[in-house]
């Protein structure tokens, strides 16, 4: 079965053909983020512009790429939520338009199913049960795959999510947007233990908020004190901290439902530090670890096809007043 996925939750464009799931046709996406980087973040009203000029054209691309024709389709996936409403809109209208024009099914597409979904095109033997970290700008979920289509959510963020604290570190110690590889490449310099950052201790929840607060105070006041701001060592005791937390309730949780099987997803996957720790942690524990190749981990079409597959396969298809919902829950 040929899933066309259309993605346009935040600031990426893209489409994609994936066969049954696992085996990637064509991977288009536009990025804006040398745009909004200007601007220290996403502008919402901006990305719902450039996805109206660029979406048309990633799906021709995506077709040609993937030399098929809209015949060759069985059925049209798309996100729906959560994420920004004006840029899901867009999707949203695009994909309605086709499945009309084209006559084929419309799949809605959770975004967060979506990544953990990325895993199932990266590795072929993936099947639930699993436990999977979905760490994010927008969110931070640790969640409990049971299916395809049948997941739980275990802990989440109370406030700030992982990506979002990194985005916002990042500009406050002048490294600018998008944060976390930017973080994470500082972090490579710096000393994780030249500051004690704290750990917020939410039972099966996250909260980063109070780490964020705890990081702008100390450039604050070594600011107005008129020292120099070690940009590295903030970043690495940052991400140690915000590390720390995403790995101990992960694995702590992966114990608690007896699984022996342990996904990352989301862009906060791609972070280098917290592979690592995962590894490390997984090995201890003996427990198999899967994440994504780094194109994967960030905003793509390919995890929207994938997951739009296995919703086919459950029956979960969408009429044309298929809306766009901005807080879209998991379950």
């Amino acid at each position: 079965m040929l899933i066309l996925g259309i993605e346009s939750s935040c600031d990426e464009t893209a489409a994609s053909l994936v066969k049954d799931g696992r085996e990637v046709l064509s991977d288009v996406i536009y990025s804006q983020a040398e745009i909004h980087s200007k601007y220290g973040g996403v502008v919402p009203e901006i990305a719902s512009r450039r996805h109206i000029e660029k979406v048309l054209y990633v799906i021709d691309k995506a077709l040609a790429d993937a030399n098929v024709t809209k015949d060759d389709i069985d059925a049209i996936a798309v996100t729906c939520g959560p994420g920004l409403v004006g840029a899901l809109l867009v999707g949203v209208s695009a994909a309605k338009s086709l499945a009309l024009a084209w006559d084929k099914p419309l799949i809605p597409v959770n975004h967060i199913k979506g990544h953990i979904s990325a895993n199932y095109v990266a590795f072929k033997e993936l099947e639930p049960p699993f436990i999977c970290l979905v760490a994010s700008g927008g969110h931070s979920h640790i969640v409990y795959v049971k299916d395809y289509t049948d997941m739980k959510v275990l802990g989440a963020t109370r406030d700030d999510a992982a990506g979002e604290a990194f985005d916002k570190v990042a500009r406050v110690i002048g490294l600018g947007y998008p944060g976390g590889p930017k973080v994470d490449a500082a972090a490579k310099l710096g000393n994780p233990e030249a500051f004690s950052f704290p750990r917020a201790k939410t039972g099966d929840d996250f909260s980063f908020s109070g780490l964020k607060t705890a990081v702008i105070n100390t450039v604050h006041k070594m600011e107005q004190k008129g020292e120099e701001i070690p940009v590295n060592d903030i970043a690495a005791s940052f991400q140690q901290a915000v590390v720390e937390v995403l790995v101990g309730n992960t694995i702590n949780q992966a114990g608690k439902v007896g699984t022996d099987k342990i996904c990352l997803a989301g862009g906060v996957a791609s972070n280098s530090l917290l592979r690592s720790e995962f590894e490390k942690a997984a090995k201890e524990k003996k427990l198999t670890l899967y994440y994504p190749p780094l194109r994967y981990c960030t905003d793509n079409a390919v995890m929207i096809a994938s997951a739009g597959y296995f919703a086919y396969k459950a029956g979960d298809t969408a009429s044309s007043d298929l809306n766009a919902y901005p807080a879209l829950s998991l379950e």
